[in-house]
């Protein structure tokens, strides 16, 4: 959860106040400010402004544009304004700020990935692997199992499902509980009809992570090909009863449909 977002006072106090010995400039009053402090300031308060809901777009865009000024080359600044104008619909202007972000920091990975996500909602399943593959590959990223999880979700897209199953399956070798990862490997299993596989990676997922429509609909199929019709429909009631109007819902009132006849 979200700390309280400091007033706009509070947030000229603290840009006031980065004092340093050897700062380049001065301040209103005479204050000396450091202009790496202050920027990383401006580019803090900017994440903690868009992150906090749509009503404070703006103040987290005046924030990353005076993040701007301070250093135009700023690839954390050229990333905040990326999400800040995927969030508005602005495509082409969003893909700018995210592709000068890599420029000025090729080693950013997570503006690549999130990159990435953005080129994967736009369906260029192609050049979100690529930024996915590159992502995964840095060693020093921390949230590499989620840059594989990713690269998987984008081979599932163009049909290389070895590939995919591949990534999945070292998103978990770095992450054992990644709930993305486990419920693809449990989907993929079960397409392949290696049943056993497909709900041993559901119970894992179901142990750690909340249910959702894919996961139940996928509970209900794998519980039917074992007989086990309590089970079942146990899955099937929470499926109807926590989401009645999902895609799921209405593949499985097709299939019981389907049945009675």
């Amino acid at each position: 959860m979200l700390a309280r977002i400091p007033g706009p006072a509070l947030i000229a106090g603290l840009l006031l106040s980065l004092l340093l010995a050897g700062c380049v400039t001065t301040g209103p009053g005479g204050t000396e400010v450091n202009i790496d402090k202050a920027r990383k300031t401006h580019i803090q308060l900017g994440l903690r402004y868009l992150q906090s809901g749509d009503e404070n777009r703006e103040m987290a865009r005046h924030h990353f544009l005076e993040a701007l000024k301070l250093g135009k080359r700023d690839p954390e600044a050229h990333h905040g304004l990326a999400l800040l104008y995927q969030a508005d619909g602005e495509t082409s202007v969003a893909e700018d700020h995210f592709r000068k972000a890599l420029r000025y920091d090729d080693d950013f990975s997570m503006a690549r990935v999130n990159y990435g996500v953005f080129l994967y909602q736009q369906e260029r399943y192609e050049d979100a692997r690529e930024q996915f593959e590159e992502a995964s590959e840095d060693l020093r990223y921390n949230r590499r199992s989620y840059a594989l999880a990713n690269l998987g979700r984008a081979e599932l897209r163009m049909g290389n499902t070895q590939a995919a199953e591949d990534a999945f399956k070292r998103a978990l070798s770095l992450n054992p509980d990644l709930p993305v990862a486990l419920l693809e490997l449990a989907e993929l299993k079960f397409d392949g009809r290696d049943y056993p596989q497909a709900k041993h990676y559901l119970d894992r997922y179901n142990a750690e992570s909340r249910q959702n429509p894919k996961s139940l609909w996928l509970g209900i199929r794998i519980e039917k090909i074992f007989g086990n019709r309590d089970k079942e429909r146990s899955y099937a009631l929470a499926l109807k009863n926590l989401f009645p109007y999902s895609a799921e819902t209405l593949k499985y009132q097709k299939m019981v449909a389907e049945n009675a006849q």
